[in-house]
């Protein structure tokens, strides 16, 4: 038995105590929701200004309650990486866990202190929602659940890339940047939310978040097989890319991007080069179509065409009027950023799968236009941008008047150039900092100190050379003016002796044009016995000769082709910095859509021969 007593004894009028609140008014409190404490997590708030459609939260939802929406009125801009896509949630999935707001890139989505829901119509579909900043029924009670330090899934720091000290490289070519070490590339890539963004802004459509993922997995031969896929020059890329993957990178809006160049290079470098050619020969055809394709140029747009015509079963025959292959690669991107060895396993990769590499013949001298259209199915042009134009100030036709691209191409070659005491460089892009940065190693051994000037129409926060360049040209004591256009050089007794410039006000008109102003009253002598110019680049493309260059169209010295890469003559087709400008992604981009026009024309012809 239990020892619990209890008291059944009580009045009988007990009942009858409830009377005395008869009379008495209600004190009830009235019928609304309450605040919520601080970090309640109830309606979702997305602002729609900060989103720009990543997905992420979508993926990282295990209930499946997010669902991305396309919204018409929002621009998608995958250059600047923003899809116009919002979150729409299903709350009779949700769970209100908070890990689409901790894993959010933006900060855009947070948790409203809002919990009650009301409808006109009690209908399922009521619970599908488009938050924005407003809550679910555009009056909330602030802020619940949202981005702080201690909920935040997204590490937004990059690993530091060692390089070596300005003092210990201004002497030499080697390159400059160590390079991922195995552990800082596993950290590196676990900062990757895999969002795609970096896929959509690559002109090449790289498969960045897959490789990345792999490298996080320490599977780094499914890295380099998921590389080649998009790029047969992947230590090219994982040195010298223009990276738009990471200017799009949701991370970067934050933070720091993901390192995603040199994630490729640390994959690149970490298989053995034999095998990457194992793992790139998996995908090759194991028939020949007997069909043939001639390339011109060895550039990045050429051997990539060239890559993948052959892996379909075409021969392919690549001429080259240089020695070596990789075009302005090679002749216009100094060692101390893309080690020429690194440019060679690229080649040889793509030459492992049987590409016919002829070097040392030049069309239009050692073999005709016509003579390739008459012996093969499909001609591809792929030259570089190997001339370099002028600035035609007065006393620019001095000889110690110099093209950056002429001299950049004397320095790989191994020819003896003049070491100027005193250089000034005209331009205010990457071509300007490498032709700057190679003569200051000439002078640094030669006369023991620097004395080079770069000046730049661009204002100093809106110059054409990436960042990195410029920050590493200065630390290497080369001085950089901007917002200086070149008025002539100064000749004195028939000798160069300085560039006079005067200050740029303005370098487009109203309408975006090119159309530089200046005030003539603000004029600068700079002192130097060679003036540099690195202001542009154009193609030769005098081996066409004059029937075949008036039937193609051209638009300010570029060629023009189809969004297929075809010119207005149906046997021959473009690609590369003729057709597009000088950069190496934007090159193997117009390699790929060339050789799969190509590919789609001769299985036409293969069919309608059978």
């Amino acid at each position: 038995m239990s020892d619990i007593k209890y008291d059944d004894k009580g009045s009988i009028l007990n009942p009858l105590k409830s009377w005395q609140f008869f009379g008495r008014k209600p004190v009830t409190e009235p019928m609304k929701p309450r605040l919520a404490s601080k970090n309640y997590r109830g309606f979702h708030l997305n602002d729609w200004e900060k989103c720009i459609g990543c997905s992420t939260c979508q993926k990282v939802c295990d209930n499946a309650a997010i669902t991305m929406i396309k919204i018409p009125s929002i621009e998608d801009d995958p250059v600047n990486g923003i899809r116009n896509l919002r979150p729409a949630i299903d709350y009779g999935r949700c769970c209100w866990c908070g890990l689409c707001v901790d894993i959010c890139p933006t900060a855009s989505i947070s948790l409203s202190r809002e919990y009650v829901h009301i409808c006109d119509q009690e209908t399922i579909d009521s619970y599908f929602m488009l938050p924005d900043p407003n809550g679910m029924h555009n009056e909330y009670f602030g802020h619940g659940w949202s981005k702080t330090e201690d909920a935040d899934l997204v590490d937004l720091d990059r690993q530091k890339m060692g390089e070596i000290k300005a003092d210990k490289r201004i002497d030499n070519f080697d390159e400059i940047v160590d390079g991922f070490d195995k552990q800082q590339a596993i950290l590196e890539a676990s900062r990757c939310v895999q969002c795609g963004m970096c896929h959509d802004s690559c002109p090449a459509n790289m498969n960045a978040p897959e490789y990345i993922r792999a490298i996080w997995e320490q599977d780094f031969e499914e890295a380099v097989r998921w590389i080649y896929k998009t790029n047969p020059f992947a230590h090219v890329c994982g040195r010298v890319c223009t990276r738009r993957c990471e200017d799009a990178c949701s991370i970067g809006r934050r933070g720091e991007p993901v390192a995603i160049r040199w994630l490729k290079r640390y994959a690149m470098d970490a298989v053995d080069h034999e095998k990457v050619k194992e793992i790139v020969a998996e995908d090759r055809a194991r028939f020949v179509t007997g069909r043939r394709v001639a390339v011109v140029g060895s550039g990045p747009a050429g051997m990539t065409a060239a890559f993948d015509l052959v892996k379909k079963g075409h021969c392919v025959v690549v001429y080259e009027a240089s020695e070596k292959p990789g075009g302005m690669m090679r002749y216009g991107i100094p060692e101390y950023r893309l080690p020429y060895d690194r440019l060679d396993d690229d080649i040889d990769t793509i030459l492992s799968l049987g590409v016919d590499l002829r070097l040392n013949m030049r069309v239009g001298k050692d073999i005709t236009m016509e003579k390739l259209r008459s012996n093969y199915d499909a001609v591809l042009i792929a030259n570089g941008l190997h001339l370099g134009r002028s600035t035609r100030i007065p006393g620019s036709e001095h000889a110690n008047t110099l093209s950056a691209i002429k001299l950049l191409s004397d320095i790989t070659n191994g020819i003896d150039i003049e070491v100027p005491k005193q250089a000034v460089i005209i331009g205010g892009g990457n071509v300007a900092m490498d032709i700057a940065r190679s003569l200051a190693r000439y002078q640094k051994n030669q006369f023991g100190k620097i004395d080079i000037t770069v000046t730049a129409l661009e204002p100093g926060d809106a110059m054409l050379a990436d960042d990195s360049e410029i920050r590493e040209a200065k630390e290497e004591g080369i001085v950089i003016i901007p917002s200086r256009g070149p008025k002539q050089c100064l000749i004195e007794n028939g000798e160069l002796v300085g560039l006079e410039t005067v200050r740029c006000t303005s370098i487009f008109d109203e309408d975006g044009r090119f159309h530089p102003t200046y005030d003539e009253t603000e004029v600068q002598v700079h002192k130097a016995d060679f003036v540099i110019e690195a202001i542009g680049q154009s193609s030769d493309v005098s081996y066409l000769g004059d029937d075949v260059s008036e039937e193609l169209e051209w638009h300010h010295g570029r060629l023009q082709v189809d969004s297929d890469g075809q010119t207005a003559e149906p046997w021959l087709w473009a690609a590369g910095d003729m057709v597009e400008g000088p950069d190496v992604i934007h090159a193997i981009a117009g390699g790929h859509r060339a050789a799969s026009s190509i590919h789609d024309a001769l299985v036409s012809s293969m069919r309608k021969s059978a």
